[in-house]
């Protein structure tokens, strides 16, 4: 199986300005976009990938299916509830380009606390926290 098993899945208000953010600001790639065939506004389901790691989201919507799973956005809860690490080649390059691009780095780059490697972390445009670094948890640590 080609990438991550594990795809992180977010829901946006403004889904299309996400999709622009991480795009321009990240570096993500366009997999996959299903827009609504009425209202372009919404996003039902989109796919994109950084190296092997994929991100899935979609538009808040107030339908029965959103109910069941109570969707809600980092902004409308107030607060953060996780974050997304995504394993970059350069976290300094990264961030500059991402804080070029409009992104809020909230912790600037720094080599790593108790383990190997450096990052960052922004925020993007709904409030969802993003963790860039070196640190790749798949290779092994030498002895």
């Amino acid at each position: 199986m080609p990438g991550s098993p594990m795809i992180p899945c977010l829901r946006y208000v403004d889904a299309p300005a996400a999709i622009r953010f991480l795009c321009d600001a990240f570096g993500f790639d366009r997999h996959a976009v299903y827009p609504d065939d009425d209202d372009p506004t919404i996003i039902h389901h989109a796919q994109f990938v950084l190296g092997d790691g994929m991100v899935m989201l979609g538009s808040v919507r107030d339908v029965e299916n959103e109910s069941l799973y109570t969707w809600s956005t980092a902004r409308d809860l107030g607060g953060v509830t996780g974050c997304i690490y995504v394993v970059v080649p350069d976290p300094d390059a990264h961030c500059l380009h991402a804080r070029n691009e409009g992104a809020v780095v909230v912790q600037e780059p720094r080599d790593n606390d108790g383990y190997p490697g450096r990052g960052y972390s922004a925020l993007d445009p709904e409030g969802n926290v993003w963790s860039f670094g070196s640190y790749d948890p798949w290779v092994p640590i030498p002895d």
